[in-house]
Parts: structure tokens; C-alpha cells; sequence
């Protein structure tokens, strides 16, 4: 179908703009994946998209599409990481930790990672996968190699240099089938947007009000988790933990980010046995994050 159709849609203001459907979502991300059209049409598509801004019927039906080229390896008792591909920027990444805190447990991370996309210009997982070696329970998936579609537009993201709702499709490809799956939230609002997007692609589904959007808890936030049509919310403060770690304001360098993982402080490893009683709570492994960290202890 001719591109310029999606475009006009998208890009003529107000009174103009119109939803897609399902299946025409499904054809304009076909389209851009496989790169039949020109990248000035795709960065237009994407600008004016956001703004318009997306529907849950276009997110799914892009996310349909994307299916049809994820290359999938089954992971057995594993939850999914969704993180954002722009990077965090203050704090350092947690996750190899949780995977130690973790590894009795019988429960695989799977996250994925690429090339920096926009905005934020943080570290990336494919940072850190260079230069920490992962534990065994951490299945880490390259997206030129599972997604090389995707990844293919990194340059067409760079030149726009702005986040676009490949941001969101991104975070959870489900690569690994997992039945379990948790990524990060800014703002509530956002909460029922992601549960109607990604939820029923998953036994249960959470959301945590992460460090720097990651399914990483740093501080006081709240989780939701969706399950059996009903969604549950929690509010997790580390203080209850006795946790007393202070999260970085501050910019921080590649360097400082491994060495805070090599050699942790007592708080930030307290911290991650908190991320890993998330986890376990999320997959049913505990009734309570209470008595999942009493299991971590």
C-alpha cells in the first residue's frame, strides 16, 4: 500500500489526522522494517506519529509485524527485562547483580540490547554486556542478530534524534516466549497504555516505577502487575528493607558504572536482593516481595 497514505494520516494536523487501523498498522511497520520506502518517509511518519499520538490498536498492529521477524529462542522459567535502548545516564545497571542474588532460585533474566538509540545518549545493555561477564541465568539477546530489521533503522532514529513509539515497541520483543515479563514506567498514566499494549503477551505482566525507566527499583515507586484481568498495585519503599542507598542526580562515566558493579557496596547488593524479591514475586516464586526478600537474606 502506498506509504503516503500512513503519512497524511499522520502529518496534517488535527482536523485531518486520522487513527490507523490494525491491519494498516501492521503494513506501515512492514513497510518501514523492510526499508521499501525512502527514510525521509519514515522519519516523517515517526515525527508526525508521535504527535498525533499513537493508539493501542497501532501499537499492537506494529508490534504484529515485528513478530513476523523477531528470530525467538525458548527460555524456560525466565522473565523478560525490558529496557530502554537509549541508555541510563546517572546510575549504574543492577541487573548483574539481581542475577547472582537470584541464581538458586531457577529463574532466567532475558534482556536485549543494541546500538544507542535516541534520546537520552545513556550507557546501554550492550554496553555493559562488552565488559561484565554475565552468570549463566542472564540470557542476553543482540538485536542485529534476533531483530536485524530493527536494528537496520538505527541510522534513520540517530538522524531524527528523537524518541519516537519505536521506543515503546522495542522494550519487550518477547524473544525468549517467557511467560513473565517486567519493564519500566515513567508516569502512571502510562501504566494503562502499556497493560493494554504488551499484557496479553504474557501470564503475568509488570510494570515498575523504575530508576531512569528500567525495571530497576532504585527508590520508593510503585509496582502494577497485571494478571487473570486485573491489575494490582504495590507501593515498595527500600527503606522497609533497611536499604539505605542513595541513588545518583549526577551524570556518570562508563568507567564508574562497571566499577560500581565489580565492586559493590554493601547497600547497592541489599538493593539488588530487592530487585531479585521483585522478580520472584512477579514469577508466583513468592507470595509477598516481603517473603521473597526474607528468601534472598
Amino acid at each position: 500500500m502506498n506509504f503516503f497514505k500512513y503519512i497524511h494520516a499522520v502529518g496534517t494536523g488535527v482536523k485531518g489526522n486520522r487513527d490507523l487501523s490494525f491491519d494498516e498498522s501492521v503494513d506501515m511497520m512492514t513497510q518501514m522494517l523492510d526499508q521499501s520506502i525512502p527514510s525521509e518517509q519514515i522519519s516523517a511518519f515517526l515525527l508526525g506519529w508521535r504527535l498525533k499520538p499513537e493508539t493501542t490498536d497501532e501499537f499492537r498492529g506494529a508490534i504484529s509485524a515485528c513478530d513476523k521477524y523477531i528470530q525467538k529462542t525458548d527460555i524456560a522459567n525466565s522473565i523478560e527485562l525490558g529496557y530502554p535502548f537509549d541508555g541510563k545516564v546517572k546510575n549504574p545497571y543492577i541487573f548483574p547483580l539481581v542475577a547472582k542474588v537470584i541464581k538458586s532460585k531457577d529463574l532466567n533474566l532475558v534482556l536485549t540490547g543494541d546500538n544507542l538509540q535516541p534520546s537520552k545518549g545513556g550507557i546501554t545493555i550492550k554496553d555493559i554486556s562488552k565488559s561484565i561477564k554475565f552468570d549463566s541465568n542472564i540470557h542476553y539477546f543482540d538485536r542485529s542478530i534476533f531483530f536485524k530489521q530493527m536494528h537496520n533503522l538505527t541510522d534513520v532514529r540517530n538522524k531524527l534524534g528523537l524518541r519516537t513509539a519505536f521506543n515503546t515497541i522495542e522494550k519487550l520483543p518477547h524473544v525468549a516466549n517467557s511467560n513473565y515479563a517486567i519493564t519500566g514506567v515513567f508516569h502512571k498514566p502510562y501504566v494503562k497504555k502499556y497493560i493494554e499494549i504488551f499484557s496479553d503477551r504474557y501470564k503475568r505482566f509488570a510494570l515498575l516505577q523504575g530508576n531512569e525507566g528500567t525495571p530497576e527499583l532504585f527508590s520508593k515507586g510503585r509496582l502494577w502487575i497485571s494478571a487473570d484481568d486485573k491489575v494490582d498495585e504495590y507501593i515498595i519503599d527500600p527503606k522497609h528493607y533497611g536499604i539505605d542507598y542513595t541513588k545518583s542526580w549526577e551524570s556518570i562515566s562508563y568507567e564508574e558504572s562497571i566499577a560500581q558493579l565489580e565492586n559493590p557496596t554493601k547497600e547497592f547488593v541489599k538493593l539488588a536482593k530487592l530487585n531479585g524479591a521483585i522478580y520472584l514475586f512477579v514469577v508466583n516464586q513468592a507470595k509477598s516481595i516481603d517473603e521473597a526478600f526474607e528468601m534472598l537474606e
